[in-house]
């Protein structure tokens, strides 16, 4: 039977890093820390999921949750392209922008960021105390502490789900800082350079309409900020 991997247990002090998965273009940005990795996962909302089908390659944007080494997705279980994944070399990414790098040569124009980019088997879940964890995980990754307190799913709705697990093992991060890196022959141009930070800010939370005025968001609703 399988197990849900424990948060708390050892986890991998570096990723793997191979001939795919090492950083070669401007390769001091590369990192292979699982630290490092498993912050920005914990940190974005959002994966890419590469795959093939019948030969053609695939890119789904998914939610997902983190447990140890371990990176959970999900999505119907009568998803064609979510049964492709099942026992299939994926690719993950996910990315978080940091800001917008302008320079004074149009070349020399980037952007900040943290960026993860993982390779694996994908592989269905099948335990269901792993499957309960694995939605936990997923529904925390959005706020913490609500699976304590949404209705978990039930076991038709578990059937209804197809689950995945990604082993965070081979991949790296790649991180840009700072400023533009222009030729010094430009330094003198009449063009301002220098960075725009741009950061993900949660709004004033909504009510369902049910419950529009008669009870306040709670306290790890109302706090959400990234």
């Amino acid at each position: 039977m399988a197990t849900t991997p424990d948060p708390s247990a050892a986890q991998s002090a570096a990723l793997l890093r191979t001939r795919r998965s090492a950083v070669r273009r401007l390769a001091d940005r590369g990192r292979y820390d699982a630290a490092t990795v498993h912050a920005i996962l914990d940190e974005a909302y959002i994966a890419h999921v590469g795959f093939v089908v019948d030969a053609e390659p695939r890119v789904l944007p998914m939610t997902y949750g983190r447990i140890g080494d371990a990176l959970y997705l999900h999505g119907a279980a009568g998803n064609a392209m979510l049964r492709a994944l099942v026992d299939a070399p994926v690719c993950v990414t996910v990315t978080i922008l940091d800001g917008l790098v302008l320079a004074r040569s149009a070349f020399h124009h980037s952007m900040n960021y943290r960026s993860v980019v993982l390779f694996g088997i994908a592989a269905r879940v099948e335990d269901t105390d792993e499957q309960r964890s694995a939605f936990d995980a997923i529904v925390e990754h959005s706020v913490r502490g609500r699976s304590a307190v949404a209705r978990p799913p039930t076991a038709s709705e578990l059937r209804a789900t197809s689950l995945l697990r990604v082993p965070i093992h081979e991949g790296a991060a790649k991180v840009r800082t700072g400023g533009p890196n222009d030729d010094e022959d430009d330094l003198d141009l009449p063009v301002w350079a220098g960075q725009v930070p741009l950061r993900l800010v949660a709004g004033e939370p909504i009510a369902e309409a049910a419950q529009a005025g008669r009870s306040l968001a709670p306290p790890a609703i109302s706090a959400l900020t990234r």
